[in-house]
Order: structure tokens, then C-alpha cells, then sequence
């Protein structure tokens, strides 16, 4: 009788402990997962910011004025426009 009461004893603490680690476990899992959403939600406002300044920096009004300075591009007269006809 006092073997199997030790065993039974023994069993209830192995069972408390194993619930307590899974429940540990499952805490840390959640906490983790918080902090994945926290970095996913700081990457999506960056990707927001990045397509910004793309698009920021690839307006016409922009490219015209780098080509004119650092290139000495200009738009052309309308005496300099040549049109060419395409053959059918």
C-alpha cells in the first residue's frame, strides 16, 4: 500500500511539474510572438516610408531638373523636334 501511494505521489509531482513547464513554455511562445508582430508592424511603416521616397524621388519634375543640372540636358524647341514617319 505504501509503495503505491509513493508512486501515485511520485506520478501527481512528474504531472504538476510537466503542466507547470508547458505552461512556461507556452507563455514564452506568446511573448515571442508579440514581439514578431511588434517587428512586423515596425517593417510594414518602414516599406510605407520606403515606397514615399521612391516615389518621391522618381517624380518627372525631379529627374528633369538633375538632367538639366548634372547632365546640361534641356527640353527641346519645337523647331528641334524632328517627326519621322513609320513605314506601313
Amino acid at each position: 500500500m505504501i509503495r503505491i501511494n509513493l508512486v501515485l505521489w511520485l506520478f501527481t509531482i512528474a504531472c504538476g511539474l510537466t503542466v507547470v513547464t508547458v505552461q512556461q513554455k507556452a507563455r514564452q511562445g506568446f511573448i515571442q510572438l508579440e514581439h514578431e508582430r511588434e517587428y512586423e508592424r515596425q517593417l510594414e511603416v518602414e516599406w510605407g516610408q520606403l515606397q514615399l521616397e521612391q516615389s518621391t524621388w522618381a517624380t518627372h519634375s525631379r529627374i528633369e531638373r538633375l538632367a538639366q543640372r548634372h547632365l546640361l540636358m534641356h527640353v527641346p524647341t519645337v523647331e528641334q523636334v524632328q517627326m519621322l514617319a513609320t513605314p506601313k
